[in-house]
């Protein structure tokens, strides 16, 4: 058997310099707007991570519709990134489409409610089970104003996250562990304090360390996934969630389910289908089709603390919130995404599409005879450098390989399919078909092929 890392790393390379070659062959606009983007754009990009992408510079897109995208050199795509799930939804969903533009014509933002804030927030309430729901912008202020609540009703000082977790960009979650201890995460920018004075991490799937690091009385929240999902997918075990529910409750800590990636398991979640309990519940990124938008919810106990540690006088001041937060244009689109795009029967459609998709990697493989995995979670599904599933965030970071990842990236980009550029995730939208999956399998089938040619 042959592990990622036992792969012919020579060979490799020049596999990636012929790939690398025939991108830049096949992109010159892109090519020459790159050059033009160092000028006025730091790296050439409009966010730093979009450096990235597998190639020497990034493909500028012209058009996307649905599943599919074109870019400025003419060339479609098919497009299994959806924005890293922030277009799950679909490249503008026609329903969207049409809810924004008439809310543009009525007022785009006032910091008044709206008729659609009642229905998003009876419709949310409805698909996820808690009672009380706030609107944000994106994930990662819904996590930072959940873990805010949860430390002033608390009165605790810390939160609990699983290593290698995913929730946006909130300062305490970028910590990793290194020999059992609590350390700034690689690439952290600029921590504001030392993450061990925020934050204890212990990993997925351990109940054990979580009963040990909830046991010292000064963990606020558990802010989690109900899986992994941006370290590779990494599964809850039987009964994980039961303890980890029962151990919140224990000893006093408030459960925060973050569901911006795992919204792919089903219109409820991952909550609903596997009937979990949480105090707060966060979701971003597709729920407004594209549209910026997120929400956090909690339960009839939370917002009764909440109200009882209210001061009406200084509300504006307390960290939470912001001016555009529960803008008119943000909610008529969630009100079109839940009404009309990712609704049942978008689900019953997607998630068969996934099956296919690691079905396909997986035979692929075993033609091939590569010890990868292949895990699926709802429409989203994930191939990982090892022989075995992983168990954690731990294991799923150590089946790492930088050098391979930008190779299968860039092949499958030079064959018209875009992966999300952080790991080998594809992801489902409503409009994706079985051509779309059978595209990327060819891919993959011809891109293992090279690297087991002798």
């Amino acid at each position: 058997m042959t592990s990622a890392t036992a792969i012919d790393r020579t060979q490799l390379r020049a596999l990636c310099a012929r790939e690398e070659r025939r991108f830049v062959a096949a992109h010159p606009k892109s090519k020459a707007f790159a050059e033009r983007a160092a000028g006025s754009l730091l790296q050439g990009v409009p966010m730093n991570w979009m450096v990235k992408w597998a190639g020497p510079f990034p493909v500028f897109v012209d058009r996307a519709a649905g599943a599919h995208f074109s870019c400025v050199d003419g060339h479609e795509y098919v497009d299994l990134c959806m924005g890293d799930t922030g277009a799950m939804a679909g490249h503008s969903p026609e329903p969207t489409v049409r809810a924004v533009r008439a809310q543009m014509e009525r007022g785009i933002t006032s910091m008044l409610p709206s008729e659609d804030a009642i229905w998003v927030a009876e419709e949310l309430q409805r698909r996820f089970g808690l009672k009380y729901w706030q609107f944000a912008l994106t994930a990662t202020d819904a996590n930072r104003f959940s873990i805010r609540i949860a430390r002033h009703i608390t009165r605790r000082p810390k939160i609990l996250t699983f290593n290698y977790c995913y929730h946006g960009s909130v300062d305490e979650t970028f910590a990793t562990l290194s020999d059992g201890t609590v350390v700034a995460r690689r690439g952290n920018i600029g921590p504001p304090v030392d993450p061990a004075e925020t934050t204890r991490v212990v990993e997925f799937n351990d109940s054990d360390a979580l009963e040990t690091a909830l046991a010292a009385g000064d963990v606020a929240c558990v802010l989690a996934e109900p899986a992994l999902t941006n370290v590779g997918i990494v599964l809850p075990e039987p009964q994980f969630h039961r303890a980890l529910r029962e151990l919140t409750r224990r000893h006093g800590a408030l459960l925060i389910l973050d569901e911006t990636h795992t919204i792919c398991t089903s219109p409820g979640g991952y909550t609903r289908a596997h009937d979990l309990d949480p105090d707060f519940f966060t979701l971003g990124k597709p729920i407004g089709g594209g549209i910026p938008a997120a929400v956090y919810g909690f339960t009839q106990e939370i917002g009764d603390r909440i109200v009882a540690a209210a001061d009406v006088e200084s509300c504006d001041t307390g960290g939470i919130g912001g001016t555009l937060a529960g803008n008119a244009l943000s909610l008529a689109a969630t009100r079109a995404t839940l009404e009309h795009v990712l609704t049942p029967a978008a689900y019953d459609r997607m998630i068969p599409l996934a099956r296919r998709f690691a079905a396909g990697v997986e035979a692929a493989l075993s033609r091939r005879d590569l010890p990868w995995s292949v895990t699926q979670l709802g429409c989203r599904a994930e191939y990982l450098f090892r022989a075995a599933p992983p168990r954690n965030g731990g294991e799923a970071a150590a089946a790492g390989d930088y050098e391979l990842d930008r190779f299968m990236h860039l092949y499958a980009l030079n064959r018209g399919v875009l992966m999300t550029p952080f790991h080998n995730m594809a992801l489902m939208c409503p409009a994706t078909v079985e051509t779309d999956v059978d595209r990327h399998t060819a891919a993959f089938e011809e891109a293992v092929g090279e690297l087991r040619a002798p």
